[in-house]
């Protein structure tokens, strides 16, 4: 099968070539550090930049001050990673942009369906309690418990911990339609082994981001943190939400020792971020 083709719609202007002339971004409205532009993708260089990134690690409060380039460039904040202290940076990841649909043409029910449907009956049954075989649909959206925006730099500073698999975090600025949509805008690799066209599981990034203020934080070559500023409050809200996470990235929920219950108590159960990592 051949690989999917961006749509037009996914074309958005870039404001990252105007980088190259103005490395500090004033033209855009920004005060940015020393950085680099990437092009770099599995297919060769790309025609544009694809992203840019801080050339020294992130500080706290450096995410919130490239917060404003959303709104002054069209430009979304990130946090980019090594996975580990031997893994490359992103000219490295094997990104894919033109192998890469666009998002706003899935369906994100018709993506978890299709993958719990493909996983389900693999695992044992009660793996996956209260839930069986037939998808049990999406979990209804929760409160806003605070600003999307504001959550996302409350995380993105927590993780600048120094924790395992988020080696060096550097702020990054990636041009996008909506913070959901960045994997596939960089043409994001890290789920290939689930999911060639990564454009799909970023149609569910938008559901949550709708249903649950999630806004896109951190990656590494293989692992995707988000925040959550609707986190679920109760058990039952929280395995809902633990089925689409096992459709999402499977190998969350197999490493949870326990099951689906055990991983929406550990893993999801108010918690302000999520993380998810492909093997």
């Amino acid at each position: 099968m051949p690989p999917p083709t961006v749509a037009f719609m996914a074309t958005l202007p870039n404001p990252l070539p105007k980088l190259a002339a103005d490395p500090s971004g004033r033209s855009l409205g920004l005060e940015l550090p020393p950085g680099t532009l990437v092009d770099a993708t599995i297919d060769g260089p790309w025609h544009e930049p694809l992203l840019w990134y801080a050339g020294s690690p992130a500080r706290p409060g450096d995410w919130q001050r490239l917060a404003g380039a959303r709104r002054t460039a069209g430009l979304h904040p990130l946090l980019l990673a090594r996975g580990s202290d031997h893994e490359g940076g992103p000219e490295e990841w094997e990104l894919g942009p033109g192998r890469t649909s666009y998002a706003g043409d899935h369906d994100a029910e018709d993506v978890l369906a299709d993958f719990w449907e493909g996983y389900a009956d693999r695992l044992p049954g009660d793996v996956l309690a209260p839930f069986g075989a037939e998808w049990p649909g999406l979990a209804e959206a929760g409160p806003l418990d605070a600003d999307p925006d504001a959550r996302a730099a409350e995380i993105a500073d927590s993780l600048l911990d120094g924790r395992p698999g988020l080696w060096e975090p550097r702020t990054a600025l990636v041009p996008a339609r909506r913070s959901a949509d960045i994997p596939a805008a960089i043409g994001w690799s890290g789920p290939l082994n689930h999911e060639n066209d990564v454009a799909r599981l970023c149609a569910v990034l938008r559901s949550w981001e709708d249903r649950f203020g999630i806004r896109v934080v951190a990656l590494t070559f293989g692992r995707l943190v988000v925040s959550v500023a609707a986190p679920p409050a109760t058990a039952a809200e929280a395995e809902a939400v633990a089925a689409e996470h096992f459709a999402f990235c499977p190998d969350a929920v197999d490493a949870a020792a326990g099951g689906l219950r055990a991983y929406a108590e550990q893993g999801v159960l108010g918690q302000r971020s999520w993380s998810f990592w492909w093997d």
